[in-house]
């Protein structure tokens, strides 16, 4: 994921969802962290800082994608992440495919949901 200032993101990260950094951050010849990442569990998610020229989601004034992360705990999550100052996209909710989900936005504009199985077969829609 690109950041245009990525030390502040794997700050907030970390404070609103609970990432660990993970591994080595890489510096620009300013000091400027241009490559970080962060673990979430076994996943990882790599943080980079393209150049001058990118623009954050924010900046740009529309989503430029969404991340979706199964865990567990969804309420508390939420609620965690509200603390942290995010942008609420979604409240946590029951949905017809068997997952309680949530989504936010950081402070850059990225849309982050995450989501906990709560039926071992999602529920088929009905037509």
């Amino acid at each position: 994921m690109y950041y245009e200032d990525v030390d502040r993101a794997l700050e907030w990260v970390a404070k609103a969802f609970g990432f660990k950094e993970y591994g080595k951050r890489f510096a620009d010849a300013n000091g400027k962290t241009i490559h970080a990442a962060v673990k979430f569990g076994k996943a990882v998610i790599m943080m980079g800082y393209p150049g001058p020229t990118y623009k954050s989601p924010k900046r740009l004034g529309q989503a430029t994608q969404c991340v979706h992360i199964l865990t567990d705990k969804v309420d508390d999550r939420f609620e965690r992440a509200k603390k942290a100052g995010a942008t609420v996209l979604q409240p946590p909710d029951d949905k017809f495919y068997g997952q309680r989900q949530f989504g936010v936005k950081d402070p850059e504009g990225h849309q982050w949901y995450f989501a906990q199985i709560i039926e071992k077969q999602a529920r088929r829609r009905k037509t």
